[in-house]
């Protein structure tokens, strides 16, 4: 809430108006005034972050994640590939098999206790913005089919069709199918990597359960149990390699390689985005930063009467067409 001048009660902070359409060049917004959707390239960023992203417990997870995945994959994979030229040499860095297996398995407990800090973390922080009437659904995970459209919109742009990028929400299509690929991953590891660690437990309770749904002609010759360990065992495996190229050639290249972040996105060590970047790729969550922060209203406000486009009253109609106000250049 601001404070008037001349009364000093609070103020209603200015409300965004979308009335002009997703789509439009120009977004009115109440007490700010018209901003251009290509107004990023004229902002001042600041490298480690201007607007808040994410809180510290995302911070936690990530970085927990991060470096027991990176450790996971050295240990792990060298054990499963001991017979290729560069598996001992990687397995002697860690100071032999015996300590790259422990190694291994502490990394796996981490990681499966920072997924269960961040479902935690993730649930009941929604239910707390539940209760003060504050969730908004726009500004999660979940899939939507606005997700689809601007994919498509996206690629449009790309390819020279569109002017200028759709205007997304706080996370964006590219984010989701990485989420989404780390949960789905996720699962697949520590459920696999669970039957490996206690073959004994699975080797009591699997095979009732499989001969229910295949046939025994599917097993061969094997047992139930022995033909689920190995089938965990490639799974985890090859759900380990999928998970390293998927990290190394999607998601680095998209967070950290992408040009104007490269050669690193700091976001994921402050929790904190670039105001260039958040209007660019989450123009909507930036319109959203505007309601709940006043300095950036003033900021914007200011930039746009450097730009010589000062607000002015919200025209009668809905819609204002580009060519009513000049683009910026």
């Amino acid at each position: 809430m601001e404070q008037s001048l001349d009364t000093g009660t609070p103020k209603p902070a200015p409300t965004l108006d979308r009335s002009m359409g997703e789509d439009g060049y120009y977004t009115f917004v109440d007490g700010v005034g018209h901003i251009p959707r290509d107004i990023y390239k004229h902002v001042q960023s600041d490298p480690r972050g201007d607007l808040p992203r994410y809180s510290i417990h995302i911070v936690i997870q990530h970085l927990l994640i991060f470096i027991t995945f990176i450790l996971l994959a050295a240990t792990g994979l060298p054990i499963f590939f001991s017979d290729l030229f560069w598996a001992k040499h990687l397995i002697d860095l860690f100071g032999g098999i015996d300590i790259a297996r422990w190694v291994h398995r502490i990394c796996a407990f981490i990681m499966m206790f920072t997924s269960i800090y961040h479902v935690v973390t993730v649930v009941g922080g929604t239910i707390v913005k539940l209760l003060r009437h504050e969730f908004d659904y726009k500004r999660t995970q979940i899939p939507r089919l606005k997700d689809l459209q601007d994919f498509f919109h996206d690629i449009k742009y790309f390819l020279g069709i569109e002017p200028f990028r759709p205007k997304m929400e706080k996370f964006m299509y590219k984010q989701k199918l990485h989420y989404m690929a780390v949960f789905y991953g996720s699962f697949v590891l520590m459920t696999a990597g669970s039957a490996l660690l206690f073959p004994d437990i699975v080797a009591k309770s699997i095979p009732g359960l499989i001969g229910k749904v295949l046939p025994h002609w599917v097993v061969g010759n094997d047992s139930y149990s022995a033909f689920f360990q190995d089938l965990v065992r490639l799974m985890h495996a090859d759900e380990a390699v999928l998970a390293l190229i998927v990290l190394a050639f999607w998601h680095w290249m998209n967070v950290h390689f992408v040009p104007g972040r490269f050669p690193l996105q700091w976001a994921f060590l402050t929790g904190r985005i670039t105001r260039e970047h958040q209007i660019e790729e989450h123009f909507l969550e930036y319109l959203n930063n505007l309601r709940e922060i006043p300095e950036e209203r003033e900021y914007m406000r200011d930039l746009l009467k450097e730009l010589s486009l000062a607000p002015r009253e919200q025209p009668a109609s809905d819609t204002i067409l580009a060519s009513e106000l000049s683009r910026i250049h």
